[in-house]
């Protein structure tokens, strides 16, 4: 990634470590002093970063090639706000589990902006902010989980490979595949315990 591109994509997206504080999860929580992440690192985590033309999505060519090379063909929007999602608190609430996928989540951020946590090599939680023109796609078998920012809005586009796939697997799934392989290809040790992803 160019620098000139690298830099505006991180005015979309932004990453950084979390304090350890359990008030509302949707502050930023940034640790004192802050202390950021580069999208480098979020890389070497298998989480790939884009910034997008988000007023002009549906004829997006960086967004069509994008979604040929990787082959999502399946895409639907979502709002993620007291007014649209019913039970807001509860699903809130709920996309915030610490899961994994077995598959890719990809996720376009059309209109206001949310966090992404995701654990580094060593376990611990960086927070990913994700605004108005941000793609973020999260490897299958990371451990993840999602909130609203205090704004309480979030319009985004979902996208799949084939049809859409739902099912969250709530921390610990270390058995599934999908983590052996991300372990594998990613977390090959974590501290100085050897990570057996061939069990």
């Amino acid at each position: 990634m160019g620098e000139a591109v690298k830099d505006q994509t991180e005015e979309v997206i932004q990453a950084w470590y979390l304090d350890n504080k359990e008030e509302d999860q949707k502050l930023p929580h940034h640790k004192d002093p802050k202390e950021f992440v580069s999208l480098d690192k979020l890389a070497e985590l298998g989480v790939l970063c884009w910034r997008l033309d988000a007023d002009n999505y549906e004829t997006d060519e960086e967004l069509k090639k994008i979604r040929e090379s990787r082959g999502y063909s399946y895409m639907d929007l979502c709002e993620v706000c007291p007014e649209k999602l019913p039970n807001y608190e509860e699903k809130v609430k709920m996309f915030f589990e610490e899961h994994l996928h077995i598959d890719e989540e990809i996720r376009y951020c059309l209109a206001g902006s949310g966090y992404f946590d995701v654990r580094d090599l060593n376990d611990v939680w960086i927070r990913v902010w994700v605004k108005k023109g941000g793609l973020i796609v999260f490897p299958a078998g990371i451990y993840h989980r999602f909130t609203v920012d205090s704004d309480n809005y979030m319009k985004a586009m979902r996208l799949f490979v084939g049809g859409p796939v739902w099912t969250a697997y709530n921390r610990p799934h270390d058995h599934l595949p999908a983590r052996k392989a991300y372990m594998k290809k990613f977390l090959k040790v974590i501290g100085d315990r050897n990570i057996d992803a061939s069990a």
